[in-house]
């Protein structure tokens, strides 16, 4: 037997003695079993969580399939209502509206937004008939309405802010009186929450909520959400309006904006691919923050997934698990039901 010699006596007590050190450190013993992995996980996603967006259109008869958003669809009102049944079915308490208006309803100074008897009024009101414990969040902006595809006001060019703001007013107004929970002005013009707000109080709708899409950026992953509503601008983009993708700081200037002007929830959108905004967001305010899984977020996960080259089910929770993690309380994704049915497993 080959005794080791004393300098070899001593390495191996040093290494000893560091290995004894290192083990009393060591994470995995959290992470041996799944029961485990859930008693200490520090982020969990609930259907609580999350607000479902449901696209609707005029008419009657099947639902319109979306081809850059498999899985989503256009629903006429009575097929609408049938989803938001099973949408409840599965615990999901939020639903967040999107119109399909006909071309020979827009305008350029989008007025059909503000029609009593309007195709969201309308859903509004089927809505709380049918399912009145149901929360409906109505989108305010004009885009879904204006000729040009703006969420304002054109006019040579421009995007006119205060004029948008007073069509913007009215439109709230009318998504309130027909039943809409809170109101989401997406349009980010300047001191519309603020507007809004003033507008509500004094029509004695202080009850009704303003969710505000507070961090909007200019996007390219709002692709296939256009092409639902049909929507894109007919020139140039939204980055007069809408924030640059490069800013952070920026964001914060926009939340102590809508929070001195009245909001109850402040928004991110998107929210996979600005998930430090989300943070920081979460991070500066006390509100309930909300971010948007948007289109081309969901999109990509589903064209990835059609292609066998991902785990949609994984990827679909860990992308909402992170979000979630980042600081957000509440999230508008087109997975809801999915997600909502793999959690009461």
């Amino acid at each position: 037997m080959r005794v080791p010699t004393s300098s070899q006596s001593e390495t191996l007590t040093e290494t000893d003695a560091s290995l004894t050190l290192f083990q009393r450190q060591r994470p995995r013993r959290l992470r041996r079993s799944e029961g485990l992995r859930r008693m200490v996980c520090e982020t969990s996603l609930s259907v609580d969580n999350l607000v479902y967006p449901l696209f609707v259109k005029e008419g009657e008869g099947q639902p319109e399939a979306i081809p850059s958003m498999p899985g989503c669809f256009r629903y006429p009102l009575d097929r609408l209502l049938e989803e938001i049944e099973q949408a409840s079915e599965l615990g999901i308490g939020a639903i967040a509206l999107f119109p399909v208006i006909p071309n020979e309803y827009k305008d350029r100074r989008g007025s059909e937004s503000y029609n009593p008897n309007g195709l969201i009024p309308r859903t509004l009101r089927a809505i709380k008939q049918e399912f009145p414990q149901m929360m409906a969040i109505a989108d305010v902006a004009l885009d879904p309405y204006n000729s040009q595809g703006h969420d304002g006001i054109v006019e040579n060019g421009k995007i006119l802010n205060d004029q948008t703001v007073a069509v913007l007013v009215k439109q709230a107004l009318t998504q309130a009186e027909a039943g809409a929970d809170f109101v989401a002005p997406s349009d980010m013009m300047d001191g519309r929450v603020g507007a809004i707000r003033q507008a509500l109080d004094a029509a004695g709708r202080a009850d009704v909520g303003i969710l505000a899409y507070t961090a909007k950026y200019a996007s390219a992953y709002y692709g296939p959400f256009r092409d639902a509503l049909d929507s894109a601008p007919q020139f140039g983009d939204k980055k007069t309006y809408q924030m640059d993708p490069g800013n952070g700081r920026e964001a914060l200037k926009e939340v102590d904006l809508d929070i001195e002007e009245g909001a109850d929830i402040v928004m991110v959108k998107p929210a996979l691919a600005y998930l430090d905004v989300i943070d920081r967001i979460k991070e500066h305010t006390h509100l309930p923050v909300a971010a948007y899984n948007v289109s081309g977020e969901y999109a990509m996960v589903k064209a990835a997934a059609q292609c066998g080259w991902i785990d949609e089910e994984k990827v679909m929770l860990e992308t909402l698990t992170c979000i979630k993690r980042a600081g957000a309380d509440l999230i508008l994704t087109y997975f809801a039901k999915e997600v909502a049915a793999l959690l009461a497993r």
